[in-house]
């Protein structure tokens, strides 16, 4: 089952689709595929996020202040590295040649389109989870007397230490669903198709609604992946975010027609 919309101009939004458990399966072996044809540019834009996680430790190790002005910088950046991905599984889907000039020239061009807004949203979404990450951790720990957390790591086995964790975890968990159902169909669509990043975002959060369970697993899936391959020093990445931006492409493709 699908719909469209009007738009403004008698431009159509894109039609949503039903997508099943069966369509992340395709999707997934679809972008292990993808890794496995042209794994130079999986690794290249994959060592984007690896690479800017190890600054991000090297620059703001002891320093929250510069880890959180580096931090900003990422969500800025790494939606081109995401669009490096999906342009080269459009083109594997096109059958138009893999060459460096092109898919790189593809993402150099989209500094002037819309992405930039999509990493403004993330970048904006990200302040405010900060903020609200040291409110609540003022509000349950903001009497306790804890001069050095990696001190003093036994307040957080306390009573209110445990409810700080168990709210943060919750709310947290919230935001990057929202944040997932934001941006899991925008940024394929602004460089798919000619759409503003409003439409796109829209547009991507109706998919998640009619899909709810679906993307909750893809979501669920994308968090679990991503986090085991964070632990041998972020080096799973390597694999893991090609393999899954390959995947995003080719679900976005299934989730509108």
């Amino acid at each position: 089952m699908s719909r469209t919309e009007p738009l403004s101009g008698g431009i159509e939004q894109p039609v949503v689709q039903q997508i099943t458990m069966t369509d992340i399966s395709a999707s997934l072996r679809a972008g292990v595929c993808d890794f496995r044809r042209a794994p130079q540019f999986g690794l290249f834009f994959s060592a984007v996020y690896v690479v800017g996680g190890f600054v991000m430790l090297w620059v703001g190790a002891g320093h929250v202040s510069w880890t959180l002005a580096t931090s900003l910088g990422f969500p800025l950046f790494a939606p081109f590295a995401a669009a490096g991905l999906y342009e080269v599984s459009r083109r594997m889907e096109t059958k138009e040649p893999l060459e460096w000039r092109g898919v790189l020239g593809i993402v150099w061009n989209e500094r002037t389109r819309q992405l930039p807004w999509l990493g403004a949203i993330i970048v904006i979404y990200f302040l405010f989870w900060t903020f609200l990450a040291h409110m609540i951790f003022a509000l349950f720990m903001g009497l306790s007397t804890m001069t050095n957390v990696s001190q003093s790591l036994d307040v957080f086995f306390t009573l209110n230490g445990l409810m700080m964790i168990g709210v943060e975890l919750g709310v947290g968990a919230v935001l990057a669903f929202l944040l997932f159902s934001l941006t899991v169909v925008s940024l394929p669509l602004v460089l798919d198709r000619e759409v503003d990043f409003v439409t796109a975002m829209l547009t991507s959060m109706k998919v998640v609604r009619a899909n709810l369970a679906v993307m909750l697993v893809w979501a669920s899936l994308i968090a679990v992946l991503s986090l085991l391959a964070l632990l041998p020093w972020f080096l799973g990445l390597m694999v893991v975010l090609p393999v899954l931006g390959h995947a995003t492409w080719h679900l976005y493709r299934r989730a509108l027609a």
